[in-house]
């Protein structure tokens, strides 16, 4: 408890290749080459949206159209914000996308047509650090089809 609030962990997984790997090289290792690459080459988009279902639609659709590698839901956070002079309250659904930095404008602009909100919120950071092998399967996910 902190200040009476009582903290919820959020577990994510990020792929079953990552995590069957952890269990093949051993703990100790993958704790070794965690955050060991600099890299921008990679970035991560939060996009919040209506609900769970929508937002399921929208990730199988950014990873088949090879947009993003992986898109982790988190399927209940709130929201607190102004719109049209209104103070709104909203539960939704939070999607974390991985993708390529080059991407990031042609996601953007495929949320943008594929969202339901008139005002979607999609905002990217580049990944600075991060698992080698992780970027290295990320990066293979994100190949363009005609380039496989």
């Amino acid at each position: 408890m902190l200040l009476g609030l009582k903290l919820i962990p959020i577990i994510s997984v990020f792929s079953t290749r990552v995590v069957s790997t952890k269990a093949s090289i051993g703990v100790d290792k993958m704790a070794t080459c965690s955050g060991d690459t600099k890299n921008t080459d990679y970035s991560i988009a939060f996009v919040t949206i209506g609900n769970p279902d929508e937002a399921a639609q929208l990730a199988e659709k950014l990873v088949v159209n090879k947009l993003a590698g992986c898109v982790n839901i988190t399927p209940k956070v709130t929201s607190i914000y102004e719109y049209n002079g209104k103070l709104e309250k909203d539960e939704e659904s939070l999607m974390m996308i991985k993708t390529l930095t080059s991407r990031v404008p042609e996601m953007i602009d495929f949320v943008r047509k594929n969202h339901s909100y008139e005002v979607c919120e999609v905002i990217s950071l580049p990944i600075q650090q991060g698992n080698p092998a992780y970027l290295n399967w990320l990066g293979d996910c994100l190949k363009k089809k005609d380039a496989s």
